[in-house]
């Protein structure tokens, strides 16, 4: 058995800041938090959520010219937003076709900009209704959309109708992220702790697959692996270190990534495949990791690293260019071939 020290003088990672012909970068007029890369390959598109604590916000599309390393804002597609989106995504598979969730869901129409959004408010009661902190687009079908919210609940869109195809209390405290896993399947991560799974065909019943190991520690981020439903990964607030998990052996993480020197803000599995993840936090780094077949004693180091310099508070992992990541820090959303 070689010392962890000599294995260590094994792996040759690249370590970089961006280089000229291996990133493109956007210089924002506001912070940025939300992002999301439309699901076009031949005219890519970012879409960017100003992060200001106050009502007015802004979301600016950026088109992507990956020849020139180019992100250049597109005016006739921005629109002002209500408070800070907490996430962007494209429909999966139209560019024209925009949600974000703060406080409440919202369609926008890029392709028609005299259309308003089609706003999407759960609460039966009144206009008011809880913050949303996340929501996830169902890829196999996307007529439904789920959202998660501070007020412990998750709620399914029927997106033809406009209608809650199903509301469910699925925490006992806020709910932090969701994500898909099936077309009736979806998971959520809450500050109770606990990564559930639900079936929306029997809404009564719901799997713990993982709690925290630190008690009354919320779960803040979710990604269910979209090659290979049996993982998904998540992590701890105000933690450096990245836990996946296999759903088929709950309980105990079949890795825990552990090379973060602050903690991580957010984490995407690679498109297309099944054993590669990034995770980016505040230590200004994102570090894409390749899951290995069998956990060896001194964990995983990362296969590549990249710093951007400032504390890295969003990621997503382009599928339509599955060689694109975009990164979001300060005011700069940053894309990055690996």
């Amino acid at each position: 058995m070689e010392s962890s020290s000599a294995q260590e003088s094994h792996h040759h990672h690249h370590h970089r800041g961006a280089s000229a012909d291996h990133s493109a970068t956007y210089d924002s007029p506001y912070p940025i938090y939300a992002m999301a890369i439309s699901p076009s390959s031949s005219l890519p598109s970012v879409a960017v959520g100003s992060f200001l604590e106050e009502f007015s916000n802004r979301v600016d599309v950026l088109s992507f010219d990956p020849v020139t390393l180019s992100l250049t804002p597109t005016p006739s597609l921005s629109f002002d937003h209500p408070y800070p989106p907490t996430k962007l995504l494209f429909h999966p598979s139209s560019p024209n076709l925009l949600a974000s969730s703060a406080d409440f869901l919202r369609l926008h129409h890029l392709g028609s900009p005299t259309t308003p959004p089609t706003v999407l408010n759960n609460s039966k009661s009144s206009e008011f209704c809880a913050p949303l902190t996340s929501f996830d687009w169902n890829e196999i079908d996307p007529n439904r959309i789920g959202t998660s919210s501070i007020d412990t609940t998750c709620t399914i869109w029927d997106l033809q109708k406009s209608a809650v195809e199903t509301q469910l209390i699925a925490h006992d405290k806020e709910v932090y992220d969701i994500a898909w896993g099936e077309a009736r399947v979806f998971a959520s991560v809450s500050a109770d702790a606990s990564v559930r799974i639900f079936d929306l065909r029997d809404k009564d019943h719901s799997t713990i697959i993982y709690e925290s190991p630190v008690p009354d520690t919320p779960l803040l981020r979710l990604a269910w692996n979209k090659q290979d439903v049996r993982y998904m990964a998540t992590f701890l607030m105000d933690s450096c270190k990245v836990v996946v998990l296999d759903i088929r052996s709950p309980a105990v993480p079949v890795a825990e990534l552990e090379r973060h020197r602050a903690c991580v803000n957010a984490i995407a599995w690679a498109p297309p495949s099944s054993r590669h993840i990034c995770s980016a936090g505040d230590d200004g780094q994102a570090l894409i990791w390749e899951l290995p077949t069998v956990a060896g004693p001194n964990g995983i180091n990362p296969m590549s690293m990249y710093n951007a310099g400032s504390e890295i508070n969003q990621l997503q992992w382009s599928s339509a260019l599955p060689e694109w990541i975009g990164i979001a820090f300060a005011n700069k959303l940053q894309l990055l071939k690996v």
